[in-house]
């Protein structure tokens, strides 16, 4: 299964770029890890900052949105965690290019969590719409009161217990 994944984080690394040049056409955000650091304890920013911060990451330009995802939802940047926050956001109505690619791909090579897979799609079928709010304008919203209104409050304890204290295994 490593090998799986490994070839999975591969193709995520190539693709990106090529999608990012080609189909993102807007401006990035232009707001550093540092910054966001800065941002109130319990917003967005603040908490898209200590993602990033824990990951290790920056902000990649015009996919900041990606990011605030994994933010708002709890997904990790798991392979297998990747391809359920891409369920998730079919399930919630966003559609892209990448978007099927990812399913696609991550489906056929990584089969075995085709129930997590399919959790994370009916889960975003049951949640408020996310998929299309301008994230950079949501910076200084509390992401507790957000996340209220995108899910149901037992929705998100579970999805906290169950997937960022322990990684899900088919």
């Amino acid at each position: 299964m490593n090998l799986r994944k490994k070839l999975i984080e591969w193709l995520f690394n190539i693709s990106q770029k090529v999608y990012t040049d080609m189909f993102k056409h807007h401006k990035p955000w232009g707001i550093t890890k540092h910054d966001l650091l800065n941002y109130p304890s319990d917003s967005i920013g603040k908490h898209l900052g200590l993602f990033l911060d824990q990951n290790n990451f920056e902000l990649i330009a015009k996919v900041e949105r990606h990011d605030a995802y994994h933010t708002i939802t709890g997904y990790s940047t798991l392979v297998e965690d990747e391809i359920a926050l891409q369920c998730l956001c079919f399930g919630n109505g966003k559609r892209s290019i990448y978007l099927y690619g990812a399913m696609i791909v991550g489906i056929i090579i990584l089969p075995d969590y085709l129930p997590y897979y399919y959790k994370s799609y009916k889960l975003g079928r049951t949640a408020n719409s996310f998929h299309h709010y301008d994230y950079k304008k949501l910076l200084l919203v509390n992401i507790h009161d957000f996340r209220e209104v995108i899910f149901s409050k037992s929705y998100f304890q579970h999805k906290i217990s169950s997937y960022e204290q322990v990684t899900f295994k088919p």
